[in-house]
């Protein structure tokens, strides 16, 4: 098959499987590469989540792992950060400290407050919402650079499945689009979009186009794994729509270098 280049194990918070289920469940899907992209979610709103994990052992236990199905498949060490403007600095830190074979950057958390618990939208209109949220996504890839790709980028809109939302945001998120480009990164797709109630893959194949459009190549696809069952979910359907738009390549990582595969060996 192929390779899930978005899933998590119980170093994450909101996750209780283990890294060692969450491989077998890989090998028995087929796949043959998985990269760990565990939770840093630094000042989460939500107290009952604490998203920060012991990096050495986190290390020690990719490692055991590796060596252990070695033979069988491939198995990166990754992280998924979740920016806020104001913690840039921390997440510099963080990566100066430590190397990833994978990094994702994503947003969470707007205005400091939490898009999971609705308490972003409270007291402001959807579109006022949407405004935010993508004006801090576009602060946070112009002033940080230690990241691979960007994850489901419009995270926003599965918070607000049954709103009615005018504006595309094209504009906006091609500036997003056109940082990330020219800074060498990329983006994913998330095809936990769908699982959760929208009609598409997170980003929509609308944004995918924009970024096709405006010369992007870098591609990964993750499904944002919390259990065995969703690792490859809907991973066949999101290599023909990638193929239809006219994407050339999806890519693993390591040691943060791209390594761009053929989507039609796989469709």
């Amino acid at each position: 098959m192929l390779f899930d280049y978005h899933l998590h194990s119980d170093f994450s918070a909101d996750c209780s499987i283990t890294t060692e289920q969450m491989v077998q469940g890989a090998i028995e899907k087929g796949l043959k590469e998985i990269c760990f992209t565990e939770h840093i979610d630094y000042e989460y709103p939500d107290k009952d989540f604490i998203f920060e994990f012991d990096m050495n052992q986190y290390a020690k236990e990719i490692e055991r792992l590796q060596a252990k199905y070695a033979d069988t498949i491939t198995i990166k060490k990754g992280i998924e950060l979740g920016l806020q403007p104001y913690l840039l600095p921390k997440y510099e830190a963080l990566m100066a400290e430590e190397t990833f074979d994978f990094v994702i950057s994503s947003i969470h958390t707007a205005d400091k407050k939490g898009l999971h618990s609705g308490d972003f939208f409270a007291n402001r209109s959807i579109e006022t919402s949407y405004q935010l949220y993508y004006e801090e996504l576009l602060y946070c890839v112009k002033n940080f650079k230690h990241y691979n790709v960007l994850g489901h980028l419009d995270l926003v809109k599965r918070y607000t499945i049954d709103q009615t939302v005018v504006n595309d945001f094209h504009d906006l998120i091609k500036s997003i689009l056109n940082v990330v480009i020219t800074d060498g990164k990329g983006i994913e797709l998330n095809t936990s979009g769908t699982r959760y109630g929208l009609q598409s893959g997170m980003p929509s194949r609308d944004i995918l186009e924009l970024y096709k459009a405006c010369g992007g190549e870098i591609l990964t696809l993750g499904s944002d794994a919390h259990r065995p069952g969703e690792l490859a979910y809907e991973f066949h359907d999101s290599l023909k729509l990638f193929d239809s738009i006219g994407f050339k390549y999806i890519c693993t990582f390591e040691k943060g270098e791209p390594t761009f595969h053929s989507i039609k060996s796989f469709i």
